[in-house]
């Protein structure tokens, strides 16, 4: 009798569960569309999204307490989260936690090309203009969250790859093999022109990935590393670049259509459809450039890769490029985009060693199949600043004009 009982309870149990949960989806599928008619509360909605259009994939990465010479468990943590393995037509994706973002903004496109320079800069510092919180500002920052838990943030430089040529540093996963030397040697299926018609196209599939606001070394618990407003996340980064390239001349499209709001799940199915109804409009573009930036850490502690060119910090950048693994048909343009990838690198670690991680090379597609020039950038992770960020963007800027360099 007692076993009897006991299945009895197991049963019971087991219905109940199923029961509660299918109770907590309905709620959500009513909250989201109460939430998109009304647009209160975004960060509820994102939610609920997040509860009734599973994204395949939940990772949290530990960081290490970890220095700038000693960066290993870091480097691993972050490429991890950077290099799952999803199919080729469609990358898994991250949750987004529930906290509130900003309001959101209209999504643009803005392309605005200027005469071109002579040559780029030889100064970074010349013509960046760094920003600094004032006491005041600061103090401001910690009235807003006071009675708040602090968590550490822990600088780190990731530097070394598994494999590497001279200066050139690539973390390969891929089931393929690569010769650096040669493939720096090889030809891009793409040239720049000097001409008034778009070449290039700067996008963000997770446009509200955002920053920390200040360089404090710690972060509050109410931390929430999204937002909406384009002068707060990757959207700032993505301007920085295209600034630089408009200036040389590379006429530079930035599209800043917010592609992971209020849905998270198929943002980069979102955002192919925007880059094929430019391409379409503009079927000048050669290069088309992912903007992104890591995420590093827990919810008590987080690491931001950094470097220091011309006494300014900056957020290390992160190129990925993907190996075309299952001979899909639409992916044949991978060496091309690898060969790009691996130039940028270089003369990235030419101009500032430090200011590259490891080049991601895996089994990934993750859109780069739109066009022979096309790369996921990833800059700095959550925890670096968007002071950091924007001068990684306006050092990006000009590290591609060199490399893009119109004939």
């Amino acid at each position: 009798m007692t076993r009897e009982k006991n299945l009895r309870l197991k049963k019971w149990c087991k219905r109940a569960g199923t029961v509660l949960l299918s109770g907590i989806g309905l709620l959500c599928v009513i909250w989201r569309l109460v939430t998109a008619s009304s647009g209160i509360e975004p960060a509820l909605a994102i939610a609920a999204a997040e509860m009734t259009l599973p994204t395949g994939q939940t990772a949290f990465h530990a960081a290490e307490k970890v220095s700038a010479a000693s960066e290993p468990s870091a480097q691993e943590s972050s490429a991890q989260a950077s290099s799952a393995q999803p199919p080729a037509s469609k990358p898994a994706e991250s949750a987004v936690s529930n906290k509130k973002p900003s309001v959101p903004v209209m999504a643009e496109v803005s392309a605005s090309p200027k005469q071109p320079s002579d040559a780029c800069p030889s100064n970074t510092s010349a013509a960046f203009e760094p920003s600094s919180a004032s006491e005041e500002e600061i103090a401001a920052y910690e009235r807003e969250h006071e009675g708040e838990e602090r968590y550490p943030v822990y600088e780190t430089t990731i530097t070394e790859g598994n494999c590497s040529y001279q200066n050139v540093q690539v973390r390969n996963t891929a089931s393929i093999d690569i010769d650096i030397a040669e493939e720096l040697k090889g030809q891009l299926g793409f040239s720049i022109e000097q001409t008034d018609q778009p070449q290039v196209l700067i996008y963000h599939t997770h446009t509200s990935e955002s920053y920390l606001p200040y360089d404090t070394g710690y972060f509050f618990e109410s931390f929430f590393s999204r937002s909406t407003d384009c002068t707060e996340n990757v959207c700032a980064v993505g301007e920085e670049i295209a600034q630089q390239l408009n200036a040389a001349g590379i006429v530079t499209i930035h599209d800043t259509t917010l592609h992971d709001y209020p849905s998270y799940s198929g943002a980069y199915d979102r955002s192919l459809a925007t880059v094929e109804d430019i391409l379409e409009k503009y079927p000048s573009i050669q290069v088309t450039l992912d903007i992104h930036r890591d995420g590093i850490g827990t919810d008590t502690e987080k690491t931001k890769p950094v470097f220091t060119l011309n006494g300014q910090k900056g957020a290390q950048m992160m190129i990925l490029a993907g190996y075309n693994y299952d001979g899909c048909e639409e992916f044949r343009n991978w060496e091309s985009n690898l060969r790009f990838a691996l130039q940028i690198q270089k003369a990235a670690a030419d101009w500032c060693p430090d200011m590259v991680r490891p080049l991601n090379f895996s089994d990934f597609m993750y859109n780069m199949n739109v066009t022979a020039g096309s790369l996921l950038i990833e800059v700095g992770a959550e925890a670096n600043t968007l002071q950091e960020a924007r001068y990684t963007g306006y050092c990006l800027g000009q590290i591609l004009t060199q490399v893009l360099h119109p004939s």
